[in-house]
């Protein structure tokens, strides 16, 4: 029970909530204090954020459009658009910092949301290289493009609701 509550802690120090003081110490001298030091010699500066996230974000572009040139075959297809998703997902991290990142993204807004992004780019990557089915890895894609938006409108104020009202307005029909 006690390596549970030692993990537990240890997680929630990485996500960046908050532990008790005493606990914090304890595993500061411990096994975090390799953390502690990572984190303090990782320090970037602005310059260095800027480039990270400039080569990064012009990776994750050049792959999505590089997915473009292989739509027509889906597996292929597939592991481009997600690791290009992949890379513009990680360049806003040299932006904000990994820690605020990872907090921004369990968020109770958009939990739901990262949940399903996250999930629909393993789920593409799994249909793409281990079950080499162009039709689920199509399906597939589709349900990433679609968590892709509906996970960058959870950073926009009001943004879902807004464009759920609109889709229920579109498509409630009676017959």
């Amino acid at each position: 029970m006690e390596k549970m509550n030692q993990a537990l802690e240890k997680m929630k120090m990485i996500v960046g909530m908050e532990v008790d003081e005493e606990q914090q110490e304890e595993e500061s001298s411990s096994s975090f204090a390799f953390m502690n030091d990572f984190n303090r010699n990782c320090a970037l500066s602005t310059k260095q954020r800027f480039y990270g996230f400039a080569i990064c974000f012009v990776a994750g572009l050049t792959c999505t459009l590089l997915s473009m040139l292989v739509f027509f075959n889906p597996i292929k297809f597939g592991m481009t658009f997600t690791m290009g998703n992949l890379l513009s997902l990680g360049s806003t991290a040299f932006l904000i910092g990994p820690k605020r990142q990872v907090t921004m993204m369990l968020d109770p807004v958009r939990i739901y949301a990262t949940a399903l992004y996250l999930a629909s780019m393993i789920i593409a990557l799994f249909c793409a290289l281990y079950v080499h089915n162009k039709l689920l890895t199509l399906l597939a894609i589709i349900l990433e493009f679609g968590a892709l938006i509906w996970y960058s409108l959870s950073y926009i104020p009001f943004a879902r609701s807004m464009v759920s009202k609109v889709m229920v307005a579109c498509f409630d029909t009676e017959f």
